[in-house]
């Protein structure tokens, strides 16, 4: 077996190789390692060095004696077994940007059978990707810390302020909110099998709210237990059909329950998922196809046409028809034959990768890491006012970034989603009232289309209900922004960010009236520097290169 993780660090590789290049004080830093002490010492203090090793799974403690077998100053400490189970091991660090240094770190053990055995199973094999994530973590926050945005160790009052800060905004939304024993057992289980992840949201919403509205759409409406059970009869049902841990499949559908329930079911099945943006021509689609190594697709029925020859018949699945309401479609029906059991979560947490906007060549996926700590979610909520188990309206597509990641944020509210599968500025008025929305997520020009509706009609419906209008995806002109707060009041929110980097800053309402196409201030956790082409902090006033250090910046 051989589990491999990478994080991004905001510092210099140096500040990361301090923290790495002693393995005696590995005890303290890579989770799970119990034992870590000196039995010899190296020819130049850590080559050739053998340490007494010892590392929990489960309730068992494995190891033996292991030797430094590769020290490169900066760069690589690798190790490998001597006495006790066959392992080897190895930190790899490397500078990829001036003040961003990616780090790796990798474990594989032979797995000959009996107790050392149980180091290759799937359970035993989640649990160790789960402490190499958590190393990580410890990693980064060691090196980043909450003291000073240009690297070192982190000062534990700051970290302990910053914590305090993100439960405070849980606080205010209403996550943290009690419930009954049972059901809180429950969520908390399957967030324990499944993570942070979109199965995990759902499956724990499924156990807090079951009979809450989830989903409402073209079709009508579905519940929190009605997505959870659906989505585990889909994913038994593309299982049967061929699809398999570690697939990547492509999802070009427009915004309804069949992209949500698409993209859940995959979740479960452990295969990677790819938002594709369903506006391509038919070249462009069979060309990121290709490049990405897409082996099957969930797609609407109209863009059949778009997909041609790009995949075979048996690896395409319509979610989405002409006679969605009669229950008519392929993936409806895998639905209502196939069983609903729950699942075991694979070994391998599937991942989704969004396109890039193509603006410097052909789209290119970028994957974002699964989020193992709410922090992405006080990181929007501590600039945006949102709130658990209201309701949301996702204007935007789901396919781009600002879509799919208030699909995620809902997920973790327990919001109730209103989706609709074209933008249309009346009907969108309609639903606000209808709903009793609270929430719109849009992109700038779907501002301007509601307001470019005469006044009448606008008057037309309660709007009233609406708290947040959260907007990204294009610039937000400061002539919009103050015309549509004069409409319908100070509730606008603009993110400026980008695929790669998710959000970089937020602007509140009060900040667009007081500077106008301001893009705000960045928000919990996230760090902006302006470096020159050496590296070096620009000063005030001066033109740079800007960097983002967040929760979830794109892998690569």
């Amino acid at each position: 077996m051989r589990v491999q993780e990478t994080a991004t660090v905001r510092c210099r590789p140096s500040a990361v190789w301090d923290e790495v290049s002693d393995p005696a004080r590995y005890a303290q830093l890579i989770h799970g390692v119990t034992r870590w002490e000196e039995l010899r010492a190296g020819d130049d203090g850590h080559l050739g060095a053998r340490y007494a090793m010892r590392i929990r799974v489960g309730s068992v403690e494995v190891g033996g004696e292991v030797e430094i077998v590769e020290y490169t100053p900066g760069c690589d400490v690798a190790w490998t077994g001597i006495t006790g189970i066959s392992q080897r091991g190895r930190w790899r660090v490397r500078e990829i940007d001036p003040g961003v240094t990616s780090v790796t770190v990798r474990i594989a053990y032979q797995s000959p059978g009996g107790i050392t055995g149980l180091i290759a199973d799937a359970v035993s094999a989640r649990q160790v990707r789960a402490n190499l994530r958590a190393t990580l973590e410890t990693l980064r926050e060691r090196c980043e810390g909450g003291v000073s945005e240009r690297g070192g160790r982190p000062h534990p009052i700051a970290f302990g302020l910053q914590q305090l800060r993100a439960l405070d905004v849980l606080a205010r939304a209403g996550v943290l909110r009690p419930s009954r024993p049972d059901r809180m057992i429950t969520a908390a289980l399957a967030l324990h099998q499944w993570g942070l992840t979109a199965p995990g949201g759902y499956a724990a919403a499924a156990a807090l709210h079951p009979t809450v509205t989830a989903i409402v759409d073209e079709a009508g409406s579905l519940t929190f237990a009605d997505i959870d059970a659906r989505s585990n009869a889909l994913a038994n049902g593309l299982a049967a059909a061929g699809i398999v841990e570690g697939d990547r499949v492509g999802i070009v559908c427009r915004n309804h329950r069949g992209f949500v329930e698409a993209a859940i079911a995959l979740g479960k099945l452990g295969a990677d998922v790819l938002l594709i943006n369903n506006g391509f021509a038919a070249p462009q689609l069979a060309e990121v196809v290709r490049r990405e190594d897409v082996n099957a697709i969930v797609h609407d029925e109209e863009f059949a046409s778009i997909i041609g020859n790009a995949l075979p018949k048996s690896r395409r699945f319509v979610a989405w028809g002409s006679n969605q309401r009669a229950k008519a479609t392929p993936i409806e029906r895998l639905i209502r034959k196939s069983d609903a059991r729950e699942l075991r979560a694979p070994e391998r947490t599937g991942r989704i990768t969004l396109l890039t906007s193509g603006t410097t060549g052909t789209p290119r996926g970028a994957t974002r890491p699964q989020p193992h700590t709410a922090d992405p979610m006080v990181a929007i909520l501590s600039r945006i006012p949102m709130r658990a188990r209201e309701t949301t309206l996702i204007a935007a597509p789901l396919f781009h970034a600002w879509g799919a990641g208030h699909l995620g944020l809902g997920m973790l509210l327990s919001s109730t989603l209103v989706l609709q599968r074209q933008f249309d500025a009346e009907a969108t008025l309609a639903a606000i009232a209808e709903q009793r929305v609270t929430a719109l997520i849009a992109v700038p020009m779907m501002l301007q289309r509601i307001l470019a509706l005469p006044a009448r009609t606008r008057r037309r419906y309660d709007t009233s209900s609406l708290r947040v209008v959260a907007v990204s995806g294009s610039a937000l002109s400061e002539d919009l922004a103050q015309r549509f707060m004069d409409a319908y009041g100070d509730i606008l929110y603009n993110l400026y960010g980008s695929t790669e980097v998710a959000w970089a800053t937020i602007a509140t309402p009060e900040d667009l009236r007081s500077a106008p196409g301001t893009v705000g201030r960045p928000p919990h956790g996230t760090v902006i520097r302006l470096l020159d082409d050496a590296g070096r902090d620009v000063e005030p006033g001066q033109t740079g290169r800007i960097f983002v250090g967040n929760d979830m910046l794109f892998e690569g």
